[in-house]
């Protein structure tokens, strides 16, 4: 059955697990106090002007997503990991890095809000006007209409 919610998501998996999954949740909460819990995906989420960080056990790690520019801005200190363009594993036979997290999460609240930010100057003109609406004078594929 598939979980309605996070604390369905967590509540499917062993207690050790789940220790370290609502660690996870506390750690990203305290880091995005105003960022939306959710599942997408089917797995836990939270959500701050778009996706803000994933996460999800699995057998034998803990996956965690905070997309590519959070794995490339950590790269050094996750050295001791496997990751790949977006996505972090913590083994479950090693202690997981919350402090690490915290770091993380905080560096993409600011890049989430900063993307929000300049995305919110452009809309501010009506539709239709030079710098107005989502496309401006220009079609889907960056050209003027008609051409």
């Amino acid at each position: 059955m598939k979980p309605q919610n996070v604390d369905d998501y967590i509540a499917r998996f062993p207690e050790g697990v789940r220790e370290r999954l609502e660690k996870i949740r506390a750690t990203v909460r305290k880091a995005a106090p105003q960022a939306e819990e959710a599942l997408s995906y089917q797995i836990p989420t939270f959500k701050l002007e778009g996706n803000l960080v994933h996460f999800a056990a699995f057998e034998r790690h803990i996956g965690f997503y905070p997309g590519a520019s959070g794995v490339a801005k950590f790269k050094t200190k996750l050295a001791g990991f496997k990751s790949a363009k977006g996505s972090i594993q913590f083994p479950l036979n090693r202690a997981v890095p919350y402090g690490l997290i915290r770091e993380v999460v905080a560096f993409r609240v600011k890049e989430n809000l900063a993307r929000a930010e300049k995305k919110g100057g452009a809309g501010t003109a009506p539709p239709g006007s030079p710098g107005g609406g989502s496309m401006g004078q220009r079609g889907a594929r960056g050209r003027p209409p008609g051409s």
